[in-house]
């Protein structure tokens, strides 16, 4: 039996999400239809992370086990007429029997983008969000700073997590900003329940006034969620990369 490691870039506007359910359709269950279509197996695919419905991946890896003959390098091929035009592997490769695209990632990045101008795009509705007033960024910059590190990050998750522990580490905060776009990128070992787009939200308040830079200690300190800021929309979210 091999063990199958796919690298997907994907458009999450019309998936529920990643992982599999039973109302809605998601990029795991479209991705084991394709496969088990492809291999005549019932195919199960191990993904890296549970994005949310709505967010997006530049680099998302996943992995299956398979009994089929089809050479490793050629599943990129295969799949390209299996799959809809928003789920694309641009790689697919063997790798050892233990690999788990989950449970073997050391930390990934994701990136937050916001258009921050007085109108909102048409275009860029499913990938931005819109933020009209003008967000002061030397501010969000310097509260960047305050959430690197190895912290509980109670404040910045949502109920209905599963985890047991809320303690991560942050190796990576930044912001990069574009003409009107502010992308903001977070690297950790690991996150929790709309972690990121819950940090940003916190920024925004930074970036409005609502909150000082120096603020972020005592929000992280606190660990209660009604001092961080709102949770902000999926639309802007992309997995940008997984590292192993």
């Amino acid at each position: 039996m091999k063990n199958i490691k796919l690298i997907l870039e994907y458009d999450g506007t019309n998936y529920n999400g990643w992982q599999r359910q039973k109302n809605g359709v998601t990029i795991q269950q479209t991705l084991e239809k394709a496969l088990s279509n492809l291999t005549s197996e019932d195919v199960k695919v191990e993904g890296c992370s549970r994005t949310d419905s709505g967010v997006h991946a530049k680099e998302y890896v996943a992995n299956f086990k398979t009994n089929a003959t089809i050479p490793p390098h050629c599943y990129r091929e295969a799949l390209k007429s299996r799959l809809p035009l928003d789920i694309v592997v641009t790689k697919s490769e063997e790798v050892e029997d233990d690999f788990h695209a989950r449970y073997c990632n050391i930390g990934k990045t994701y990136c937050y983008t916001i258009l921050n101008r007085e109108l909102p795009s048409a275009l860029k509705r499913n990938y931005t969000y819109h933020v009209r007033k003008k967000l002061d960024i030397e501010a969000m910059k310097k509260a960047c700073a305050y959430f690197i590190g190895k912290h509980d990050f109670s404040a910045f998750k949502s109920l209905g997590s599963s985890t047991t522990s809320s303690i991560r580490t942050i190796s990576d905060l930044h912001i990069e900003t574009n003409e009107d776009e502010i992308n903001i990128f977070v690297t950790a070992d690991g996150f929790l329940y709309n972690m990121v787009r819950i940090i940003v939200g916190t920024l925004i308040f930074v970036g409005t006034g609502k909150l000082k830079p120096e603020d972020m200690k005592d929000i992280i300190d606190s660990k209660e969620r009604k001092r961080a800021g709102r949770c902000v929309p999926p639309t802007g979210l992309s997995l940008e990369k997984v590292f192993y």
